[in-house]
């Protein structure tokens, strides 16, 4: 069998396998069975629907997000707040201005939010400020 013919023969066992979306609704691809590849037909719909359904454990991603920050917090100091406070308060404005109300922070209301991170972005300007003054003075 050429290449070619091998090529073929893979790309009708493709075609023969079930549509992304049905994948999707399955939770996952499933190597294809030899005999529905060798013959074609698509597989049975109970086939699909007998997928393992387990729940996921839970990814505390968030608390990782928070340690790396307070360690850029630590390392950088107040130059990390001013950088986290204005880079925030651009995201929210734009978001505001695109038509965000209620956001999934803790303050809900994107006023509260913006007027929160436009007082982080204050102290740590004065923070930056009262260093270089430290190291001047």
């Amino acid at each position: 069998m050429s290449e070619q013919d091998e090529r073929a023969a893979a790309a009708r066992r493709i075609a023969a396998g079930p549509t992304p979306s049905r994948l999707v609704e399955a939770g996952g691809a499933k190597p294809p069975s030899p005999a529905i590849g060798a013959e074609g037909d698509p597989p049975a719909s109970s086939e699909l629907d007998t997928a393992p359904a387990t729940a996921a454990p839970f990814d505390p991603l968030r608390l990782c997000i928070f340690a790396t920050i307070a360690l850029l917090g630590w390392i950088a100091g107040p130059v990390a707040l001013v950088v986290f406070g204005a880079v925030g308060f651009a995201g929210y404005w734009k978001a505001r201005r695109a038509g965000l109300t209620r956001s999934k922070c803790y303050l809900r209301d994107t006023r509260l939010v913006l007027a929160y991170l436009a007082v982080l972005t204050a102290a740590g300007l004065w923070g930056v400020y009262a260093a270089v003054h430290s190291l001047i003075a």
